[in-house]
């Protein structure tokens, strides 16, 4: 298992080993060693799994969860191909405002941790593209937040030659800007480590 630091403090992204035969290949995207070396802890307790299934063109996020109590995630794709973008909204991190791409598929394995706070986004780039999540809390709608994908102050460079397609709830996100000065935004002292409920990011 390889091990790598995201842009964004706290993030971290995973890439197993893989072992192939005449039968087809062997993954395992979580180890819990790998992960503890990282973290200095085990995963959080894992309180739900969701999955979402997208079509090409498909772009969900950016969402993050409110502090206090805002959720962790560590998220893979088990079909078809996205690009992942995590993105620090935690008002007082060191890595505020920052972003990183990474391309998450089956074939590589990959699987990404997010802590509380953290926004996320991907782009599916292929038809029947399926994204699993292990979140440390459930869902609650009254602590979903987003902001705009497009909002040109987070230059995300979304993949290009096609509109990108949108939930309604996306579409009238607020921009960086207005989401800081509305107070939505999460606090970075407020992101504890995810056992104990609270440093990391969420989304549908």
């Amino acid at each position: 298992m390889k091990v790598r630091e995201l842009a964004v403090e706290g993030a971290y992204a995973f890439e197993p080993e893989a072992f192939h035969d005449e039968r087809g290949s062997f993954r395992s995207p979580h180890q819990e060693a790998a992960f503890g070396a990282a973290l200095g802890g085990p995963l959080f307790p894992v309180a739900q799994v969701s999955t979402s299934r997208s079509r090409r063109g498909v772009v969900r996020g950016v969402h993050y969860t409110a502090t206090p109590g805002s959720m962790a995630k560590y998220v893979l794709c088990t079909g078809g191909r996205a690009l992942d973008v995590v993105v620090d909204l935690r008002l007082g991190s060191p890595t505020f405002g920052r972003s990183e791409r990474v391309e998450l598929s089956p074939e590589a394995g990959t699987a990404l941790y997010l802590p509380p706070g953290v926004g996320h986004l991907f782009a599916a780039l292929e038809e029947d593209t399926v994204m699993v999540y292990l979140l440390s809390a459930a869902y609650r709608a009254d602590k979903e937040r987003a902001v705009h994908p497009l909002d040109p102050a987070l230059g995300l460079q979304l993949p290009g030659g096609h509109d990108p397609v949108l939930s309604e709830r996306d579409r009238v996100a607020p921009t960086l800007a207005a989401a800081r000065e509305a107070g939505l935004l999460p606090s970075y002292a407020d992101c504890g480590p995810a056992g104990d409920g609270a440093r990391g990011g969420a989304g549908r």
